[in-house]
C-alpha cells in the first residue's frame, strides 16, 4: 500500500513538473518568436534619401526646373504683352467715348463689344496656357519619379536594400543615423547615367 502511495505521489510529482515544463517550454517559444521577429527587423538593410537634395542637385530635375522656368516666363511675358495692347485699346476707346468720336452710339456698342471679346479671349488663353504649364508640370513630376524609382530599383539590385526611405525635411523621418543616408550616392548615381540636353 505505501508502494501505492509512493508511486501515486512519484506519478503527480512527475505530471506537476511535466505541466510546468510545458507551461515554460512555451513561455520560451514565445519569447524565441519575438527575439526572431526583432532579429528579423534588425537584419533589414534600411536607407534613406533626402529628395530636396535630389530635387535641387539631380541633373534631370535642374533642366526640368529651368525649361518650366523659361516657359511660364514666356507665358508671363506673352499674357502681359496682350494686357497692355488691350488696356491701349480701352484707354482710346474711353477716350474716344468722352471725345463724341464715334459718329453713332450702334458704332460705340460694336467697339465695346469688341474689346469685350478681346477682353474675354484673353481671359480664355490666359486660362489654357495655366492649365498646359500645370498639365506639363505634373508630366515632370511623373517623369522625375519614374526616373529615380527606375534608377533606385536598378541600383538596389546590387545592394539589397529592404527598404528606402524618402525624406523631406522633417516630415517622415525625425531621425536617423546618418551612416544610413545615401543621398549622394543616389545622386551620384542618377546624374553619371542623365546626358543633359544640348543647351
Amino acid at each position: 500500500m505505501k508502494k501505492v502511495n509512493y508511486l501515486m505521489k512519484g506519478l503527480a510529482a512527475l505530471a506537476v513538473l511535466f505541466f510546468f515544463a510545458q507551461c515554460a517550454g512555451k513561455a520560451d517559444g514565445q519569447a524565441a518568436g519575438v527575439a526572431a521577429a526583432q532579429l528579423g527587423l534588425s537584419g533589414m538593410k534600411i536607407a534613406f534619401v533626402e529628395v530636396d537634395t535630389l530635387l535641387a542637385k539631380y541633373n534631370f530635375c535642374v533642366d526640368l526646373n529651368e525649361a518650366m522656368v523659361k516657359k511660364s516666363e514666356n507665358v508671363r511675358l506673352t499674357l502681359n504683352q496682350k494686357a497692355k495692347e488691350l488696356d491701349r485699346q480701352k484707354q482710346e476707346f474711353q477716350t474716344k467715348v468722352q471725345n463724341n468720336a464715334y459718329a453713332t452710339q450702334e458704332r460705340a456698342q460694336q467697339e465695346y463689344n469688341r474689346i469685350a471679346k478681346l477682353e474675354q479671349d484673353l481671359q480664355e488663353l490666359s486660362n489654357k496656357l495655366q492649365s498646359e504649364l500645370m498639365s506639363e508640370n505634373e508630366k515632370n513630376s511623373l517623369q522625375l519619379r519614374d526616373s529615380i524609382n527606375a534608377f533606385l530599383k536598378e541600383y538596389n539590385k546590387t545592394k539589397g536594400y529592404s527598404m528606402i526611405i524618402s525624406n523631406t525635411g522633417f516630415d517622415n523621418l525625425l531621425y536617423a543615423d546618418p551612416v544610413y543616408n545615401i543621398t549622394q550616392e543616389i545622386l551620384d548615381g542618377l546624374n553619371a547615367r542623365y546626358s543633359s540636353p544640348a543647351k
